[in-house]
């Protein structure tokens, strides 16, 4: 009885470990959005100019989650996992330390970069030190810290902005991430080392540098003249760099992403829709903080406050999606459920400088719902049909194509904010309200594109089991 205790009590610390990395991960992710003004104000840059700190972390954590597996593998699940904290809390030093806007997003990137392994490589340790039969059990214990981060995030965030200051929101990181370092050290498994399975470098060269420059040329979309040009040029080289890759992974004896997973329609499908669906929605945690303190007076802790509702009633939704997907099917699910998150987004373009607080808070909870359940229903069906030796590459495919949709979508909302911005004048509230309302609705514009994708779903297709959160 004793021995069985101490053989599951390192399994159980590892498990807190993860859990605390994945918290770290999803708190920064969902904190720094109510600091925005706070941060514009003290280094003298518009809050319309802010999207450039969202965007560097989101972008960079995209570039490396495909290398993830591979470094865990090569250099063992503790060593890397280590380096993760360690970059992270690095990063976190640097932004708090950072003087101008250009530092303060380098210093995000290298932020980005180690909150990119702390998932991929605790999933994989925690994936080697349970049972199969154990193992989903085990990682749904890790996800619940990853759901109380964003719960908190933004009003923590809202609190150190106003009784502190927001380099806070950064420092707060320093004793959990030494704490992470400590338990690390000694509840990760070394990991054994697999030195002899090959890394496809010139294909995550080709992938990474695609990536990089088409979100960096719709981040630079609102400029005019030589910026304009400058971001012209990086789509270009951008769209031309994974074509490339597609092109080498065709005949690269251990590509990246094995062009066979793309024979899978829903895997096809799941992808691209999730790509179109959230460059909308994923705008949202952004927007809202922004135009709440910018254009209706809010206070950080109130608009803080004010995403509360969101995560309610993203966590009320999610005992419905697995009835409802049962029910209704994938393709009628997810093609109604897109329209009305477009819609729900699009709405929020009729903001007044006075809104009724109980309309806000329900047009908010009605967003996380529809929005949570267009997540679940899209996860599911993207990885549903893979075959168990494509599972892992698929959800890394899925990780880091959700990864790079949040950073666009924030790029686009942030050109669209500063075109609109120039265009009414960015002088007094209600002109950047008209600013913030025209791109509201043509963010919803846009998450209304992913029906077309949709529909290619088979029109009759139920779920075998229950729907993946």
């Amino acid at each position: 009885m004793s021995s069985a205790t101490d053989s599951r009590a390192p399994r159980q610390a590892l498990l807190w470990l993860v859990a605390l990395g994945f918290f770290m991960q999803t708190l920064d992710a969902t904190i720094v959005n109510t600091a925005l003004p706070a941060m514009a104000a003290d280094l003298g840059e518009s809050p319309l100019q802010m999207h450039s700190v969202i965007v560097a972390y989101s972008l960079a954590m995209a570039v490396l989650i495909p290398a993830s597996g591979w470094l865990a593998d090569r250099f063992g699940t503790r060593r890397v996992f280590m380096s993760a904290i360690a970059l992270f809390v690095i990063g976190s030093v640097l932004c708090a330390l950072a003087p101008r806007l250009s530092l303060l997003v380098a210093a995000r990137v290298v932020q980005g970069l180690g909150g990119a392994l702390l998932l991929p490589v605790g999933r994989l340790a925690v994936l080697r030190a349970f049972p199969r039969e154990e193992f989903i059990h085990a990682m749904s214990l890790v996800a619940i810290p990853g759901l109380v981060g964003p719960l908190i995030g933004p009003t923590l965030g809202g609190w150190l902005v106003e009784y502190a200051s927001w380099h806070w929101i950064f420092w707060v990181n320093v004793p959990v991430g030494v704490l992470g370092l400590v338990a690390a050290r000694r509840f990760m498994p070394g990991g054994d080392l697999l030195a002899q399975r090959g890394f496809d470098g010139v294909g995550y060269a080709l992938l990474a540098v695609g990536m990089a420059f088409v979100s960096l040329a719709v981040e630079g979309m609102a400029g005019v003249g030589a910026r304009s040009a400058v971001a012209l040029v990086l789509l270009v080289f951008g769209l031309a760099s994974l074509a490339a890759y597609w092109l080498h992974a065709l005949r690269s004896p251990n590509p990246l992403f094995v062009p066979g997973l793309f024979d899978v329609r829903s895997l096809r499908v799941g992808l691209l829709g999730n790509l179109f669906s959230r460059l909308g929605s994923s705008c949202m945690p952004f927007m809202i903080p922004l135009v709440l303190q910018v254009s209706l007076g809010y206070s950080p802790m109130q608009a803080g406050m004010m995403m509360l509702p969101t995560v309610l009633g993203s966590m009320l939704a999610k005992p419905l999606v697995t009835r409802i997907v049962r029910r209704w099917g994938f393709r009628r699910v997810l093609v109604a459920n897109t329209c009305a998150l477009a819609l729900l987004i699009a709405s929020f373009a009729l903001l007044s400088p006075q809104p009724p607080l109980a309309l806000l808070g329900l047009q908010l909870a009605l967003f996380g719902g529809v929005n949570s359940m267009q997540f679940s229903a899209m996860n599911t069906v993207t990885l549903k049909d893979l075959s168990t030796q494509d599972a892992s590459s698929g959800n890394s495919l899925l990780s880091m194509v959700q990864m790079l949709a949040l950073g666009m979508g924030v790029a686009a909302a942030g050109a669209l904010l500063a075109s609109f911005g120039d265009y009414f004048g960015q002088a007094g509230s209600q002109h950047t309200l008209s600013a913030f309302r025209a791109t509201f609705a043509c963010m919803g514009l846009l998450t209304l594109a992913a029906t077309a994708l949709f529909l290619q779903l088979p029109a009759r297709e139920l779920p075998d089991a229950s729907v993946a959160e």
